[in-house]
């Protein structure tokens, strides 16, 4: 094993300030995850393109960002997780440029994988360093902010987004990262500590079949409606992709199951029955919060005719009250037993999700929809930290690293399916209402965001509300799952790390 070099100001770490300084940069990237969601009218109008390519720079977003998470975790792991987590933050910080003055979607698309690289060298270092820095009894408030982070910032960037859009304009929503970039640099710069290290070797046929396995999925997925399911090139068609995606990723779970080396995934992290039902659960998780945004937005935009602030403000009592019991269910899952708590959160959520399913209809009470709100809020806050808390808690410290990215990338993985998937039931939906593709929706209005003829909007809420289903039936399978937790263990050897003087 070998060391970083400890800071020169003091041998004894400080967990919460170095906490906090992440917290901020992990903040900042999840809020990518949905910032867009609410500026997808905006961007769609703005740069003339179509409803499928302007959901790409949130697919492919979400795809770069999830595919290099179990290698990012292993380099935190071998170089240090603070030195991943500030270039990382550098990487995200400048892509977040390149996306505000990308002149057309494609150059947007680009930058946002830019940034999904960026988030994908950072994410994994956060939980490391809380794994390994704080005491076993304080991890659970721990996990419990950096849960509740993960949790909160998906629901505010759509709230932040209505306010910039607004204000300045569909740019602003990636221009405002490079402040909250460069601050976020500072504070971790000197409060996160350098950790010990430990030799890896790099697993690059896992990485290459893991990454060219999902993008086949994910392109075919997203795609096969532009195609109409059939030919995009030559003898290539749309299944073939997606049967070839399965396949390399059914490949990589074998080859990580095989080899003797040293795997992308090393699976005895599997051997602890609750790491293994946190992980399914949170792909669940993932999927179920990324795929639900995306048709409330269109929703009150499109149908409702909300301003982009006006309908970020529809989430508002679904952020307070995440950020309000934060501390509460921390403090809880530190003194008590977390395995309900987190299946009692996922329960909310369906809720939530059912009443917006009734509820979404041209004539729609805002006052019930803000109740659907609190309701997600609240399944919100008892899901996120709960669950990060509990699936990790018994990790070892040399697991930390891959723990974390294997985790990370179960939740990226969810997100980027739910998103994928999410885009084409939409589509799908909107073509069997108006018997056109979802790619002409843009020509059906008068050219101004949230102002679809009355006679579309019956028809354009339904397909929105049915989209629900999905995302509903999803965190219905994660109820289930987390059924299976056992019981956090009395102890655990993890304790924290200090650095050498």
């Amino acid at each position: 094993m070998s060391n970083e070099r400890s800071t020169p100001a003091s041998s004894q770490i400080r967990p919460w300030a170095a906490l906090w300084s992440m917290v901020l940069g992990f903040f900042m990237i999840l809020v990518d995850t949905t910032i867009v969601s609410v500026a997808n009218p905006s961007i769609m109008q703005g740069l003339e393109t179509t409803m499928t390519a302007t959901l790409w720079a949130t697919s492919a977003y979400l795809l770069a960002y999830a595919v290099p998470l179990l290698i990012t975790g292993r380099l935190g792991d071998r170089f240090g997780p603070r030195r991943l987590y500030l270039i990382g933050l550098v990487v995200f910080t400048l892509a977040s440029l390149a996306c505000g003055m990308a002149p057309n979607i494609e150059v947007l698309i680009g930058a946002r994988v830019a940034q999904g690289l960026g988030a994908a060298m950072l994410t994994p270092q956060t939980m490391a360093v809380i794994t390994r820095i704080f005491a076993p009894r304080e991890r659970g408030s721990a996990m419990a902010i950096w849960g509740v982070t993960a949790g909160v910032a998906t629901l505010v960037g759509p709230i932040l987004g209505g306010f910039l859009i607004d204000a300045g304009g569909w740019e602003w929503i990636f221009f405002v990262n490079i402040p909250v970039g460069v601050i976020a640099f500072v504070l971790a710069l000197k409060y996160v500590p350098k950790l010990p290290t430990s030799a890896h070797r790099f697993d690059w046929l896992g990485v290459a079949l893991s990454g060219i396995g999902m993008l086949l999925l994910v392109f075919g997925i997203q795609e096969g409606e532009s195609y109409d399911w059939g030919t995009i090139a030559g003898p290539i068609t749309v299944p073939m992709l997606i049967v070839a995606g399965v396949v390399l990723l059914t490949l990589f779970v074998l080859w990580q199951w095989k080899q003797k080396g040293e795997p992308l995934i090393p699976l005895r992290v599997f051997r602890d029955r609750n790491f293994s039902v946190g992980t399914a659960a949170i792909v669940t998780v993932g999927f179920a919060v990324t795929a639900q945004s995306l048709p409330m937005m269109f929703y009150f935009q499109l149908v409702l005719g909300l301003t982009p602030t006006e309908s970020a403000l529809m989430l508002a009592p679904m952020a307070v009250l995440s950020i309000a019991l934060a501390r509460p269910v921390g403090l809880f899952i530190d003194r008590g037993e977390p395995r309900r708590v987190a299946t009692l959160g996922m329960a909310l959520v369906g809720v939530g999700l059912a009443m917006y399913l009734v509820l979404m209809r041209p004539d729609a009470s805002i006052w019930l929809l803000l109740v659907a709100s609190a309701v997600l809020g609240l399944g919100n806050a008892f899901m996120w930290g709960p669950l990060a808390s509990i699936t990790t808690f018994g990790l070892a410290p040399e697991l930390a690293g891959a723990g974390s990215g294997v985790y990370n990338t179960s939740r990226q993985v969810g997100a980027v399916l739910g998103s994928a998937a999410i885009t084409v039931l939409m589509a799908a939906l909107l073509t069997v209402q108006f018997g056109v593709k979802a790619a002409t929706m843009g020509e059906m209005g008068s050219g101004k965001v949230g102002a679809l003829p009355a006679p579309l909007r019956e028809g354009f809420s339904t397909a929105m509300a049915h989209s629900l289903i999905l995302p509903l039936a999803v965190i219905g399978l994660g109820i289930v799952v987390s059924l299976l937790f056992g019981k956090r263990p009395v102890k655990s050897d993890t304790g924290p790390v200090r650095v050498n003087p």
